[in-house]
């Protein structure tokens, strides 16, 4: 199995002695730590560390020449945020102590047991990663341009969140460190992960499972792959999907509906790097990016116990939270063309004229559904069109059946949660203020179109109609 280098930027090992080199280099490939220089001469190091960038430097105490003692502190004045793990075969606590003082990351022991090596490294090579990926963070976010505009292609945006988003995104997705990526159904999850991967630079592919409703046993056999006669009907060998995404992406979407036990078993994939096979006592390793995605709250599900807390602060090291369609309302009108663009192409139907009102029923709906309802409204409303302009009917129709059915779904609280977004000043508004304030706003965001403004007030537009006549009559500006 070909393990692309980990991490990305190598560790640097030096030590006079050339078979500690060899078994310590030996223990780590085996550990998925792929990516190891080795040094025997101390004279050399800072040159090495001039010449390119590493990880972290593993370093020996005691050699000749420049022992490990007086090297440390060169290093770390010329490379302040390197860390360095010192090892020796001298336990001497006074020496541990100085170590540290100096800013050594870590001290370790000789006859060192592997786990312990293992482990400390690879909190030397996350402690690197981090501050590398804020460094390029920094830098990515004062740029204007992005790095890599094709990867985002498909994801349809004029939003300046969206924007920064794309930026942060550039600054993550070269590590291996696992992204959790968050957002109401429909707001394009698969996409961004999509994003990910094509940015990452990873020679496999991005595999994708959706979670939800597998069971552990499913979701261990689909996973992990299984041997020939681990269980009834197993007649062959099945690799899991970790093994399908070699050297690229795993995609887990829906990650909230993981089951405890898969949580645990997931857990375990990221921590060791290991998988056993179903009917296997012999583990393999993986090299698999890990891209999760929900649309639950995570943070909320940790603290009612219903999600692990450890598998949650390995899965948002890196976190992406998508905004919905309706906080960033710029991208409808875009969205809206797009759609009708691959709708019509799609349905074999040249594009129908577009009324003006179209985009402003649009822009005042919630959208609940995001993205992907916009895309089956335009999508239902191109199948119907038979010629000319679009007919706006059907598009109210399908916007009034599903505001119904979401305030269904949402126990019909949803004037509750309106409530709690009014601002009220210390004056208190009479009947007659509010509803010359909310007839105004209405106007204003229907671009003074009156029968959406009555949709949007919940009244017909002869109601509203004889409420502006009322108050033409008293002499209220009513058009901005």
């Amino acid at each position: 199995m070909s393990l692309s280098l980990n991490p990305i930027k190598p560790i640097l090992l030096v030590d006079d002695e050339e078979h500690f080199l060899s078994s310590a280099e030996l223990v780590l490939n085996s550990n998925r730590i792929t990516n190891v220089e080795t040094c025997t001469d101390s004279t050399k190091v800072l040159e090495l560390l001039k010449s390119k960038e590493y990880s972290l430097v593993a370093l020996d105490l005691n050699m000749p020449k420049i022992s490990g003692i007086e090297l440390l502190p060169k290093i770390l004045e010329n490379f302040p945020e390197m860390p360095v793990i010192v090892i020796t075969a001298i336990n001497d606590v006074e020496n541990a102590v100085e170590c540290m003082k100096l800013g050594a990351f870590d001290y370790l022991v000789k006859p060192i047991d592997d786990e312990r090596l293992i482990s400390s490294l690879n909190r030397g090579i996350y402690f690197a990663s981090v501050r590398n990926e804020n460094i390029r963070l920094r830098e990515t976010l004062f740029k204007d341009k992005l790095e890599y505009p094709a990867a985002f292609s498909k994801i349809i945006t004029n939003s300046s969140k969206m924007h920064s988003i794309f930026k942060y995104i550039e600054a993550i997705s070269k590590t291996n460190l696992p992204i959790l990526i968050t957002g109401e159904t429909g707001v394009g999850k698969e996409l961004v992960a999509n994003a990910i991967h094509k940015i990452s630079g990873r020679e496999g592919e991005l595999v994708s499972l959706n979670v939800a409703g597998v069971d552990d046993n499913l979701f261990s056999d689909t996973l992990f792959g299984h041997k020939k006669g681990a269980f009834t009907g197993a007649d062959k060998e099945r690799r899991g999907l970790i093994e399908q995404a070699e050297n690229g992406s795993l995609f887990l979407d829906e990650i909230g509906d993981l089951s405890i036990e898969s949580q645990v078993k997931l857990l375990r994939l990221l921590q060791d790097g290991k998988y056993y096979p179903l009917g296997s006592d012999v583990a393999k390793l993986s090299n698999a990016r890990i891209i999760v995605a929900t649309h639950k709250d995570l943070d909320k599900m940790k603290n009612d116990d219903t999600f692990r807390k450890d598998l949650y602060y390995r899965l948002q090291t890196h976190h992406v939270n998508i905004p919905p369609l309706r906080e960033r309302k710029e991208d409808i009108p875009i969205l809206i063309s797009h759609f009708l663009n691959t709708a019509s192409s799609a349905l074999n139907k040249k594009r129908p004229a577009s009324p003006k009102e179209l985009y402003t029923s649009l822009t005042n709906y919630s959208f609940p559904g995001n993205v992907r309802e916009l895309e089956g409204i335009i999508f239902d409303a191109v199948s119907r069109h038979i010629s000319g302009i679009l007919s706006i009917a059907s598009i109210r129709e399908k916007i009034s059946l599903n505001e119904k059915d979401n305030h269904v779904l949402n126990g019909n609280n949803n004037d509750d949660n309106f409530s709690e977004s009014l601002i009220f000043t210390a004056q208190f508004p009479t009947f007659k203020t509010a509803e010359l304030l909310m007839i105004k706003e209405a106007l204003k965001r229907s671009d003074n179109n009156q029968t959406i403004a009555a949709q949007l007030l919940g009244i017909t537009r002869r109601a509203l109609n004889n409420r502006i006549q009322r108050l033409k009559d008293k002499n209220e500006d009513i058009f901005d």
